[in-house]
């Protein structure tokens, strides 16, 4: 439906009634900031929660509906056919014309049928979990605990700024600085004594730390970014001993697992590192200058490609926010180890995700940047650039490590990124490309890249009937082709 005539319309009844805005929010069970986004078309409201509204407003779904779509029946009506779901019931030209001539009935089954998908996305969830094997706690591993932490913090954390400028400002360090400036920081403020020593021949540790002799190994062979960011790390492992600040943040996420208190300190301290390296006044100035161009701004920091596009989803300070971004590390088997997403874009959990993602693409033109917008089953369109980073070791690209970095926002946010300044501003529902989670919960019916059956069709098997991809599901459409043929 469209978004935009339903925020208006509920906003238009809320206003009627002369609701406050916060208090149609609680009694919804959201945040005022959330509804406001909603009246303003901002996100696609869920009919369970539109649902809310109306029985506090008092109003019926097909009342509300007429409302909203009364001077656009055929623009519903193309909306709900075009939708990939409602191609498997192979409609009739004389049905569609019925439909047309009933604009309210049109609208009504156009609102019945988004929630018989907010259903399936429901069982979306349900499923994956089952899938795992056991299916409960071993399902939901350590590393999606961090991430579901970072997600109810908005991957920010300003006792973490707060620290990482009062660091930088007693250093007296510039905006650019060397490896050997933080070196003197952990001696002269935490007592460090930092060594550069060759990689041991039998061993991939790049840095140890001896507590009791406060001595801080670390590879020579390191270069000078990845340099400063384990140093910059370990200034935040040290401050977050003497503030036990993951402490009090484990303890408000209530984890389930045992690693994960660990893994939430360590990813805590990485944030500093960012913070400290890039700090958030300059690195917002210079993100909202060159557009999200992480290229020029890791030149103005003399800082990696990867740390940037990591640093600009931390971006989430209510007086400076940035664009909310995913971000995501995918490696030559398509396996995702770094996830995160405040754009909405939902990552797979435990099992491949969708081969056409720009993030995998990448790896076709590892020399160029891959940028497209790509539109979900649910209808929901993002923007997505990517590029892939290796760095060879032994003068061997096997040996060594290969990752796409693939970064991204909602379409209607692309025009900040200067990266989508090549791509159509507009018919972008014509240049996106149809994408999904993973082909196990896939809803698409005839995508050529198919790697296995999705849970949400009953698998058929027809040995007359051949589709382009053999795990694409035979349709009600599929059955009167055959028939007609």
């Amino acid at each position: 439906m469209d978004s935009m005539a339903i925020g208006k319309r509920l906003r238009d009844l809320r206003l009627g009634r002369g609701i406050r805005q916060s208090d149609l929010a609680r009694q919804m069970g959201i945040s005022p900031a959330y509804l406001n986004l909603l009246e303003k078309g901002r996100r696609a409201i869920k009919l369970p929660l539109l649902l809310k509204a109306l029985d506090v407003l008092s109003v019926g779904l097909d009342s509300f509906m007429t409302g909203v779509s009364e001077h656009r029946p055929d623009d519903v009506l193309a909306e709900l056919l075009g939708d990939p779901l409602a191609e498997t019931l192979a409609l009739e030209a004389e049905d569609i014309e019925r439909l047309r001539a009933e604009p309210r009935v049109a609208t009504t089954i156009a609102a019945l049928f988004h929630l018989y998908k907010n259903t399936r996305a429901q069982l979306d969830r349900a499923m994956s979990t089952l899938e795992s094997d056991p299916p409960s706690l071993h399902g939901y591993a350590p590393g999606d605990e961090v991430t579901d932490f970072l997600q109810a913090n908005k991957n920010y954390f300003p006792e973490l700024e707060e620290d990482a400028a009062r660091v930088r400002k007693d250093a007296e360090l510039p905006r650019r600085f060397v490896s050997e400036q933080l070196a003197d920081v952990l001696r002269d403020r935490f007592g460090i004594r930092v060594s550069l020593e060759g990689p041991p021949a039998s061993s991939s540790v790049v840095r140890s730390f001896d507590q009791d002799e406060r001595h801080l190994r670390v590879s020579s062979a390191l270069s000078e970014n990845a340099l400063k960011f384990q140093l910059a790390h370990v200034v935040g492992l040290s401050l977050l001993d003497h503030t036990k600040l993951h402490d009090r943040l484990v303890g408000e996420a209530a984890p389930r697992h045992a690693e994960t208190p660990r893994l939430i300190k360590i990813h805590l301290a990485n944030y500093f590192a960012g913070a400290l390296l890039l700090p958030y006044g300059p690195f917002f100035d210079e993100v909202q200058r060159t557009r999200y161009d992480i290229e020029r701004i890791a030149a103005a920091f003399e800082s990696s490609y990867e740390a940037v596009a990591h640093r600009m989803c931390n971006l989430a300070d209510p007086k400076r926010p940035g664009v909310p971004l995913h971000f995501l590390r995918v490696d030559v088997a398509g396996n995702i180890s770094k996830r995160y997403s405040a754009s909405g874009l939902r990552f797979p959990r435990g099992h491949g995700s969708c081969p056409k993602w720009a993030v995998h693409a990448a790896f076709l033109t590892p020399a160029t940047i891959s940028k497209q917008y790509s539109k979900m089953p649910d209808g929901e369109t993002y923007f997505c650039a990517a590029r892939v980073l290796s760095e060879p070791l032994a003068g061997s690209a096997v040996r060594g490590s290969t990752y796409s970095i693939g970064i991204g926002c909602a379409a209607e946010d692309a025009h900040h990124l200067v990266y989508a300044d090549e791509l159509p501003k507009r018919d972008i529902a014509r240049a996106a490309v149809p994408v999904g989670t993973s082909c196990r919960f896939c809803e698409r019916t005839d995508c050529n890249q198919r790697a296995a059956p999705s849970y949400k069709f009953a698998f058929a098997v027809d040995e007359y009937t051949k589709k382009e991809n053999f795990f694409s599901p035979i349709t009600g459409a599929d059955a009167a082709y055959h028939k007609k043929k």
